[in-house]
């Protein structure tokens, strides 16, 4: 098994012929980003104050992104409520301040992904996105199965015409 994030640019015909089977894996579509949203908030500390329509309304601005962007988003997002002012002057306090300011984190809410949708962007560009496709209908190894599909399809549809 092995990946490539470039196939088509960097894979050689001799490496390519090894490769038994060429899979191609879009990036997640709505409904896996929302899972990829809620299992990546369930260990954070403080909890979040995220309604199903906060929920929803991230994975529409997270079309196009990856896995990793979605795992990184909620990373950032997660960090938000430690940059809080009170927070940080507490902890650089020391003591009893910095204990009850480390047991005190405010949960997660929407502000904290509004600004971590301006630190985390798509990392797969549109142009990547269809270099890939263009691979994967000539190497891919489902691709030619779709395509004898149709082609089956059309060539049935042209004989019940004539």
């Amino acid at each position: 098994m092995t990946s490539d994030c470039f196939p088509h640019q960097e894979l050689d015909d001799a490496a390519r012929r090894r490769l038994q089977k060429r899979l191609l894996i879009p990036l997640p579509d709505r409904s896996a980003r929302l899972q990829m949203l809620q299992r990546g908030l369930r260990a954070v500390e403080g909890g979040h104050g995220l309604s199903e329509e906060d929920f929803e309304l991230i994975v529409g601005q997270t079309d196009g992104y990856s896995g990793s962007d979605m795992a990184g988003l909620c990373r950032e997002a997660a960090m938000e409520p430690l940059r809080d002012e009170g927070f940080y002057d507490a902890l650089r306090g020391g003591g009893a301040a910095a204990d009850a300011a480390a047991r005190q984190v405010r949960p997660v809410c929407r502000d904290d992904f509004r600004a971590a949708l301006c630190q985390v962007r798509p990392s797969v560009s549109q142009r990547e996105l269809e270099g890939f496709e263009a691979w994967n209908l000539q190497y891919g190894s489902f691709a030619n199965q779709a395509s004898m599909r149709e082609r089956s399809k059309s060539d049935a549809g042209a004989a019940a015409v004539s």
